[in-house]
């Protein structure tokens, strides 16, 4: 899953980058209001968290130039702890949940997980492959015999996103963009080989290649 965090303090953002990267994201940061609002349009991601102070654009502008482009990102904003009026100003605005300053990175974790929950193909809270069921937490697959199979971060990163996305094609090109960030260099050829490992833990029926289009996950 790859997320966006637009938040002008420096230390916090490099903060949330250096954990939600240690939980499994991939994480674009942008300082400005003006970066984020590019980033935000014409990167996929999975979500994205939005300081409203932000230099350059306020964070209630960008995410309504968000809105107003058709953009259904979900997004949880970042208000002043006694900022009560921004809060309502950015959930009528169409921010899908939000978070006040000062807070524990954990609490954000957890309302990231339940947007992201809330907005995936499957909202279930456990994602299966047949008998293997992906630990999130622990970013790795357990069997029904309670046997626990380690997976790179890689490898948790794209089944993880094939899981959330049963039963729709997705490309190498959608895989790409949801799995590494906007730096990242990779092989061509990358995204065959991680789907060739997957296939030799959980069995290879569970993700089928449709050739000329990309991949098909059946849970």
């Amino acid at each position: 899953m790859r997320l966006l965090v637009v938040e002008d303090d420096c230390q916090l953002s490099e903060r949330l980058r250096a954990r939600l990267e240690q939980e499994g994201y991939a994480v674009d940061v942008a300082t400005d209001g003006i970066n984020g609002a590019h980033l935000g349009a014409s990167e996929p991601y999975d979500a994205a968290v939005l300081d409203l102070g932000l230099p350059g654009k306020p964070g209630l502008e960008v995410l309504k130039d968000w809105r107003l482009a058709g953009s259904r990102l979900p997004v949880l904003i970042l208000t002043a702890r006694d900022g009560w009026a921004e809060r309502v100003e950015g959930l009528q605005a169409g921010a899908d949940d939000y978070l006040g300053k000062p807070f524990h990175v954990e609490e954000l974790l957890a309302r990231l997980q339940a947007l992201l929950r809330r907005t995936a193909a499957t909202p279930a809270v456990e994602l299966r492959a047949g008998p293997w069921r992906l630990d999130e937490a622990r970013q790795c697959l357990i069997g029904a015999d309670a046997r626990e199979q380690t997976l790179t971060a890689t490898e948790f990163r794209l089944l993880r996103y094939l899981m959330r996305h049963p039963g729709e094609v997705l490309s190498k090109t959608q895989l790409y963009e949801h799995i590494y960030d906007y730096g990242a260099e990779h092989d061509s050829n990358v995204i065959e080989v991680y789907v060739r490992r997957l296939r030799s833990l959980i069995g290879a029926t569970h993700i089928e290649t449709r050739r000329g289009q990309g991949y098909l996950f059946h849970p």
